[in-house]
């Protein structure tokens, strides 16, 4: 059974930075997909940004509109970790936020049908 552990949450302020940090446990396999979604109270849940790891050791990165140019996913393969490095922030950005891993779906923000989901953590940004 996939086990995910995020961590880094907390809280910053307007323009602080955040890294968050997504263990996965029992997630092998050649092809993979993780990625960062987030909630806030009384939203809908939107994603962030997804990598995609490729049979031949390829990465590819997608990222939401609202978070481009401020936030970067990357990955530890040997840690089996995906981070999101988060700059910039805004109070917009305040939600819970779900790391999501999943060897056989579409790999995109626009798609949260992963089957391995994460418990979260609370990211707050004050103005």
């Amino acid at each position: 059974q996939v086990q995910l552990v995020e961590s880094g949450g907390g809280s910053v302020q307007t323009g602080g930075s955040l890294r968050l940090s997504c263990a996965a446990s029992e997630y092998t396999g050649s092809r993979k997909c993780m990625g960062w979604f987030r909630q806030a109270p009384g939203k809908e849940r939107e994603g962030v940004a997804t990598i995609y790891t490729s049979g031949g050791g390829y990465s590819y990165t997608y990222y939401a509109a609202s978070v481009k140019g401020r936030f970067t996913i990357s990955q530890d393969n040997g840690k089996n970790t995906v981070y999101l490095q988060m700059n910039s922030l805004k109070p917009e950005d305040t939600a819970m936020y779900f790391c999501a891993a999943d060897t056989a779906v579409s790999c995109s923000p626009t798609n949260s049908a992963f089957r391995y989901w994460g418990r979260g953590t609370q990211v707050t940004v004050s103005s």
